[in-house]
């Protein structure tokens, strides 16, 4: 691969500082989306597109329709990391965002099943497997946007700013939801109450046309496209087939660098608010207040976790976050079981903590893996298989654990072996940090 003397790194500071804002109230807003289906479907899908099924199995098909968003990430991964090779990471990113907020304002619209029957929750499912592709491709872009534009030295810090966007949407998530609750009685919110988080997404259009307008792809993606007009076989025509081809230990290694973080981290904001509210008897309000602010914690966990990686490396941030969430696993269960709030909310914070210093380091180290040509679709395709493969089943997977155990210990078994996974792959993966993102045309290599 020929190099040019292109830099590395965006020269105006103030523009990178402008790339980082946009990058987070975009990964913020779209997470939003994402994330409000997890609440509903623990809250209120159940009843509303499942009638007929007992409280349990209605939970239960709620979560598999929150799964639909999770298998489709993989190809929304596939699709976009595809197109954001070919023909930018700014125009792969806009259209997901677009698809996002579409889908999420007609789930807002959407009859329940007493209205129009079986099509309620196949409409559900579809719409929901349009989240996925969406947001299954827009990871992708926000973080390659944000580490291609980055000071070569500060790219685990300004990959957090797209890795923050998850805890930050549910965040906002949350206290939507909360706001509604307490403006509604519960029937209004069963009724209608549920609608206005789904629908308040429109506000992500000014950010999709800020992007548009006034973000650029970073001088890494615009030597590639230099290199493709001098010599176009000297950039791979079909970058996914690429991947696919000869890229597999980095991919499967980089997927099981999200096990421990995606386990835990929607055990705790998603698969713990249906078990202490319906087994435990904990009061759903003080519950979503307690996620609030474990998930607050995170934020800035994550960004002090991307930023220490560019002091001391990725690997070590990350085997130290899936140690601690190996050690934490049946602590955690532990504390929880007690219904106390504050315990919970030990228990999840400690908890989260772990995941924001595996996940914060992520966005850079994912980029640093793949070469320019085929980054977008390998980074994706290694976060997206970690999404379908943990994140989605992590809730279904506890309630069917907990209602076939009787015990949680089961769950904290469930987290080791997360962990393991995450530590493992940590470790057989070479260390990237400081290396020249547009330098790297070979695989990456393995310790």
């Amino acid at each position: 691969m020929t190099k040019s003397a292109a830099p590395t790194a965006a020269a105006d500071p103030r523009a990178r500082r402008k790339l980082m804002a946009a990058g987070l109230i975009a990964s913020s807003i779209e997470w939003y989306d994402f994330f409000i289906y997890a609440t509903a479907a623990a809250l209120v899908f159940g009843t509303l597109f499942f009638p007929g099924a007992s409280p349990l199995v209605g939970v239960l098909l709620s979560f598999a329709t929150f799964w639909a968003g999770f298998v489709a990430r993989p190809i929304g991964g596939l699709i976009f990391g595809h197109l954001g090779d070919k023909v930018g990471r700014k125009r792969a990113v806009v259209i997901c965002l677009m698809l996002m907020g579409s889908a999420t304002f007609l789930i807002g619209l959407l009859p329940t099943a007493a209205t129009i029957g079986v099509l309620a929750p196949i409409a559900l499912v579809v719409l929901r497997f349009v989240q996925g592709i969406a947001v299954g491709g827009q990871w992708g872009g926000i973080v390659l946007l944000l580490t291609e534009n980055a000071d070569p030295k500060r790219r685990g810090f300004a990959g957090t700013f797209g890795q923050m966007g998850v805890p930050l949407g549910v965040i906002l998530g949350n206290v939507v939801f909360l706001a509604v609750t307490a403006a509604t009685s519960p029937e209004a919110f069963t009724s209608w109450g549920w609608r206005v988080p789904f629908l308040a997404s429109a506000v992500l259009a000014p950010v999709v046309l800020y992007i548009q307008l006034k973000v650029e792809d970073g001088p890494v993606y615009r030597q590639l496209e230099e290199q493709r007009k001098a010599n176009a076989d000297a950039v791979p025509q079909a970058p996914l087939s690429e991947v696919l081809r000869n890229h597999k230990r980095p991919v499967l290694l980089g997927t099981g660098l999200l096990f421990a973080t995606n386990a835990i981290f929607y055990a705790c904001i998603s698969g713990l608010l249906d078990y202490a509210t319906r087994t435990l008897g904990v009061a759903r309000t003080p519950l979503l207040l307690v996620s609030l602010v474990a998930t607050g914690v995170m934020v800035f966990a994550i960004l002090i976790g991307g930023a220490l990686s560019d002091r001391f490396g990725r690997r070590p941030l990350i085997l130290a976050g899936s140690g601690l969430i190996v050690l934490w696993a049946f602590p955690l269960f532990w504390l929880v079981d007690t219904a106390s709030l504050p315990l919970i909310a030990i228990a999840t914070t400690v908890g989260l903590i772990g995941s924001a210093l595996t996940y914060g380091p992520l966005a850079a180290y994912l980029a640093e893996l793949f070469a320019p040509q085929i980054r977008y679709s390998g980074a994706s395709l290694a976060y997206q298989l970690g999404a379908i493969l943990v994140s989605g089943g992590t809730p279904f997977l506890m309630t069917t654990l907990l209602a076939a155990t009787g015990t949680s210990a089961s769950v904290s078994l469930f987290l080791v072996v997360m962990g393991l996974v995450t530590f493992v792959s940590a470790w057989l993966l070479h260390e990237t940090a400081g290396e020249n993102l547009d330098a790297q045309a070979e695989p990456a290599k393995v310790a």
